[in-house]
Formats: C-alpha cells, sequence, structure tokens
C-alpha cells in the first residue's frame, strides 16, 4: 500500500465526508431512535458492494468487507462509530445546524460516522490488498443507553471471527491536526446512584419534634468527598460527585425526606467496587447519626476503555503515517465515560482521540456544550486513519 496514494485518496472524498457530516448534523437522532442515519449508513454501504445486515440493536447497522487476497487469516478487525445525537438545543445562526428542536450532535458523533462511512469507501476500493475481513460496526446509543453491550449481545463479534477493534472519538481537547492514544486505561468506568434520606418531619421551630433529613444529606454531602481523599489509594484516580440535592419547600418547614444523585468514575475494578461500598457505608452512616435512614440506588453504567498494549503499538504506527510523528501524542486519561468499553472487554483494540479543535476558526466548545463544532478538515485524517488500520 502506498502511503501516500491512501491519503490523497481520503483528501478527495472530503467533500463526501463534509456532505455526510452536515447532512447527520441538520437530522439528530436520538439513540435507538437513528431511523434515518441508518438508512443513509446502509444505502451507502451497499453502494459499496458491503454484505449489510440492518436492526441489529433496534437501529445499528453492520456492513462485512471479505478480504480478497487468496490465503488471508487474519482475524476480521472491527471499526466503529456511534451514531445518537444529544437532546441539547443548538446555538443558532449555523448553515448547517440541526433542524430539530432539543437535539443536536454534541458529541461528535455525526463526524465519526462520516470518517467511517469514508474509511469504507477507501477499504473497498482496495479489497484486493486486505489481509483479513473487516467488519464496519455503526453503533446506536452510545450516550448512556449500551448501544455496545446490546450489539454484542446480539452477535456483531460474531458475524466472522473478530480479533480486534478499533474506534475513533473526535476530541475538543487536542488540536485539529493531531491524534493521541496510550496503553491501558483512556476513560473511567461509570456508575451513578440516588439516595433518599428519609426521617420525620416537622415545624421548624420544633426541631427536636423531628429527625431532620436535611442535616443528614448535608453530612452526607460533606462526607462522601472525603472517601476519595481517605479510602482510596493515592496512586489511583477516582472521582465521587453529588451532583444533586433537593430538599423541602418551605423556609419554616423540616421535610420528610431529602434526595441526592451523584456520579462515581474509576479506573480499575477495585477502586470500582471500594466507591461503590463506600458509597453505601457512608450514606448509611450519615443518616442514622441523625436518627434517619438512607435508601441507596446504584444504577451500574460502562466499565473503563482499557486499551490493548499491542494494539496501540499498530494503531500509532498508522496514526504517525496518517499525522506525522509530531502530531501522535501521548493521552492523559479523561474520567468521562464511554461504551466502546464493552467491546474491548472482548476483543484487544484501541480506542484513538482525534483532534478538532481549532481556536482561530472559534471552535473551542467543549463536547456536550450547544456551541460544540468540529474542525472539518480532521474528516478526511480520521477516516484515513481507520482504512489503515483495517489495511495493515
Amino acid at each position: 500500500m502506498d502511503p501516500g496514494e491512501l491519503k490523497a485518496a481520503a483528501d478527495r472524498l472530503s467533500p463526501e465526508l463534509v456532505g455526510w457530516r452536515r447532512r447527520l448534523h441538520q437530522h439528530p437522532e436520538l439513540g435507538f431512535e437513528e431511523q434515518e442515519t441508518a438508512a443513509l449508513v446502509a444505502r451507502t454501504l451497499r453502494g459499496l458492494g458491503l454484505d449489510v445486515r440492518e436492526r441489529v440493536a433496534t437501529t445499528g447497522v453492520v456492513g462485512l468487507l471479505r478480504a480478497k487476497r487468496a490465503g488471508s487469516a487474519r482475524p476480521a478487525v472491527l471499526l466503529r462509530a456511534d451514531m445518537d445525537a444529544l437532546p441539547i438545543q443548538e446555538v443558532d445562526g449555523r448553515e448547517y445546524g440541526s433542524r430539530v428542536a432539543g437535539r443536536m450532535h454534541a458529541c461528535g458523533h455525526d463526524g465519526h460516522v462520516a470518517m467511517l462511512l469514508g474509511a469504507a469507501s477507501l477499504v473497498a476500493e482496495r479489497a484486493a490488498e486486505l489481509p483479513g475481513d473487516v467488519v464496519f460496526c455503526f453503533q446506536p446509543a452510545e450516550e448512556g443507553l449500551g448501544g455496545a453491550e446490546r450489539m454484542i449481545a446480539e452477535g456483531v463479534l460474531d458475524i466472522v471471527p473478530t480479533g480486534s477493534a478499533f474506534g475513533i472519538h473526535l476530541w475538543s481537547g487536542y488540536e485539529a491536526g493531531t491524534a493521541a492514544l496510550r496503553a491501558g486505561p483512556v476513560m473511567a468506568a461509570q456508575d451513578e446512584f440516588e439516595a433518599r434520606i428519609v426521617g420525620r418531619g416537622g415545624h421548624g421551630a420544633l426541631p427536636h419534634t423531628t429527625l431532620d433529613p436535611i442535616v443528614a444529606a448535608a453530612h452526607a454531602v460533606t462526607a462522601l468527598q472525603s472517601v476519595v481523599s481517605r479510602s482510596v489509594d493515592p496512586v489511583e484516580t477516582a472521582v465521587l460527585t453529588v451532583g444533586s440535592l433537593h430538599a423541602g419547600s418551605a423556609p419554616n418547614v423540616v421535610p420528610d425526606e431529602a434526595r441526592l444523585a451523584g456520579t462515581l468514575r474509576s479506573f480499575v475494578p477495585e477502586v470500582r467496587e471500594l466507591l461503590r461500598r463506600r458509597l453505601h457505608e457512608v450514606l448509611a452512616g450519615a443518616a442514622a447519626a441523625a436518627g434517619c435512614r438512607a435508601e441507596v440506588l446504584l444504577k451500574p453504567g460502562f466499565p473503563a476503555v482499557v486499551n490493548d498494549g499491542a494494539a496501540v503499538l499498530e494503531a500509532r504506527r498508522c496514526a504517525v503515517e496518517v499525522f506525522g510523528a509530531a502530531n501522535v501524542l501521548e493521552h492523559r486519561p479523561v474520567a468521562a465515560a464511554e461504551d466502546f468499553a464493552y467491546f474491548l472487554e472482548r476483543v484487544p483494540g484501541a480506542f484513538i482521540f482525534v483532534g478538532i479543535r481549532n481556536e482561530a476558526r472559534g471552535i473551542d466548545a467543549p463536547h456536550h456544550s450547544p456551541r460544540f463544532d468540529l474542525d472539518e478538515a480532521a474528516l478526511p485524517r480520521g477516516a484515513e486513519l481507520l482504512a489503515r488500520l483495517a489495511l495493515q
């Protein structure tokens, strides 16, 4: 494979990549509702001659490209893009802005789909060079709904023997023209919790006749801040955030209950279990100290995204060919969560970050912001990188 020829081919695809991305950006769909997106993907893949399976995990699409080289024996490579948007109202004034009120591609998934369609185009043109089959996985419902887990349960890794999985996330923390990756944990495991502290309400002027859940909740919030600093090994990383606290409706009334909710983030299973255990202990203890009781609901989320060392070496080689050695960075782990973790629990692989930030053009908003945007010059480079992972 001529490295320069593939790069030139990706550049020639740029108008199509931008067109796909903008069409998807104008028509965002939430998780498990990606009907128009899936139809576009399936139609495009069939036009490239791929074997297409639709309605995997409700709205997922899978395209299979068989290797044509005689004696090809490498297990299949799975390349994944997520398709869902977010319930966010985009800022006004963009020619390609969302046309659906209250919905927006605010995390770059429109770009992910465009890049994987571009990679499918590049690889299909070079099927004779493939060392093994390629599975193009267009996944629904990454944003908190676990579409990856559903696709795996419905057999996406079993269509052909799959030996590795790769995904790209366009990332506002890195400048356009760069990529970043690392071996080991790169994104955090995530759990959510809701707690109800039940006391006995009464008149605010007669607190001795009440069991005050607000006082218990206040102590609980404060005590929970000590879990990371005093229960987690200092060389490990963890987050415990209380993001919601509600109680009462009048200044002179002690309510019957207080409610709080939050999130736990960790990178290794031992710390994850520790956070879960200490959450229950602290809430129960704070409630009991005030004569109240705590009811805790833990909602398990995605596991940590853990990159395989050998897969990272392969991906880094490809990234250097795409971006140049000076522009391939060592990624620092972030406590955000991603359900690509489920693929990496089953097969070795790597999750790669491609920069989209361009402050000179005002493209500097974080993910999940109404101002989020991406430098579309990243799209051909991402498509090229995915294609190289399939072809090498």
